[in-house]
């Protein structure tokens, strides 16, 4: 390598060791420490010299050495500090980190060590939202979480990746299935923890939009009940429901599109100004009035309980097995009623499905994104009307004309997709 290189690969270990350091004496305020700024990027800067020398064949056995007095240096630290009770060792794990930055930078993996670096600072800087997570975390989740990945991580790969039967049930590879199982609980999973990182109680506004993380209609029936029980925060809790219905929107966007990109962005153009739309009518309603008044965000079931995601791709299969059987024999018409079916109960089976029919048949785009569309606003119609009948007089008079409205603009976006 030329000196230009060498300079540049030895300033990145030097840089990415600071880096470290400089979080790690930032969280202990200036107190004594085992290591901080400069410790750590002498630490880097050695692992960087001991590549450099491993390069050229001078010491080719010095890294392995090197690193090995590092951590004897790291344990003779800790029996130290966990001698006056302070058991934790981040710092010292932190420093070996940097000795292998600077080896990884010497070794010209420059990126890849500055991606760990950056990772590993973020953990570090993310110490007290970390403790209150697994605060917030119970026994219970952790033990669903791993069973989960054992099905899936293990399970998965002897699951036959193949379909069985004849048209319609050529749709219907377990291998696939499970693999739309997993994407789902895992989104599902991402707003579980939200929910249980922030709590429950939260501005109604929040609440609307962290319950419809889990479910939107859960959110619409549980204000409604409420609107009746305090009138006067009708127009807050309508302002809640309707942001929960914006992040289903967007939902139904992002998960197909991670599918197939062509078909999110098709409804993006169409799910996403219904979405606009209803964003705008919520701060229409906001302006009229603030509230002060709390709402829980539940969190629900946590989405990798197995009882759970074979439920769902129970109800994946057959949605999926119903829209194939109707392309087949109806032809658009009959996935547009599939679609419309399915959207009453739940529109992520369909709009996954419709992303694998896609994948399978590029030239069915404009239908599957139509089809999308109408189980969301078959969906929005359902708790249009749900809102209506269990919530208060006030509540469906905002309510039910943003229904009317969210229907219209979704009709005439979903007939304009080309």
């Amino acid at each position: 390598m030329g000196h230009l290189e060498l300079a540049l690969r030895f300033a990145a270990a030097l840089g990415l060791g600071v880096l470290l350091g400089l979080e790690r004496e930032s969280r202990h305020g200036g107190e004594q420490t085992f290591a901080g700024v400069r410790t750590f990027a002498l630490i880097s800067l050695l692992g960087a010299i001991a590549g450099f020398l491993d390069v050229r064949g001078v010491v080719p056995w010095l890294p392995v050495a090197l690193f090995a007095a590092v951590a004897t240096l790291v344990v003779v630290q800790y029996s130290q500090t966990a001698a006056r009770g302070d058991v934790g060792m981040t710092t010292e794990v932190g420093a070996l980190i940097a000795f292998l930055l600077g080896l990884l930078c010497l070794e010209g993996h420059v990126a890849v060590a500055a991606a760990l670096a950056v990772a590993s600072g973020l953990m570090l800087a993310l110490k007290d939202w970390l403790h209150r997570l697994a605060g917030r975390i119970s026994a219970a989740d952790v033990e669903a979480t791993l069973k989960f990945a054992i099905v899936s991580l293990i399970v998965l790969p002897l699951v036959p990746d193949r379909t069985f039967g004849p048209p319609p049930f050529d749709v219907l590879n377990p291998y696939k299935i499970w693999l739309m199982v997993v994407l789902i609980s895992g989104v599902n999973f991402a707003g579980y923890l939200l929910v249980k990182l922030v709590g429950r109680e939260h501005g109604l506004g929040l609440a609307g939009l962290l319950g419809g993380l889990v479910s939107s209609t859960a959110v619409t029936l549980s204000f409604a009940a409420r609107s009746r029980r305090q009138p006067a925060q009708s127009i807050h809790l309508a302002v809640g429901i309707l942001l929960a219905w914006t992040v289903m929107f967007f939902r139904a966007i992002v998960l197909p599109g991670v599918v197939d990109p062509g078909l999110g962005l098709r409804l993006l153009l169409a799910l996403g100004a219904v979405g606009l739309v209803n964003l705008a009518v919520c701060l229409v309603l906001w302006r009229k009035s603030r509230a002060d008044e709390l709402a829980s965000a539940e969190a629900g079931e946590n989405p990798f309980e197995l009882g759970q995601a074979v439920k769902f791709g129970l109800l994946y299969g057959v949605v999926t097995l119903g829209a194939r059987a109707a392309q087949l024999w109806l032809g658009g018409p009959g996935l547009y009623l599939a679609g419309a079916l399915a959207g009453l109960t739940d529109v992520d089976a369909i709009s996954l499905s419709m992303a694998n029919l896609v994948r399978e048949d590029p030239a069915s785009l404009v239908v599957a994104a139509r089809t999308v569309a109408i189980a969301a606003l078959a969906n929005t119609a359902v708790k249009g009307v749900l809102a209506g009948v269990t919530g208060s007089a006030e509540l469906r008079r905002r309510v039910v004309p943003a229904t009317l409205l969210l229907l219209a603009v979704g009709s005439a976006a979903a007939l304009l997709l080309l």
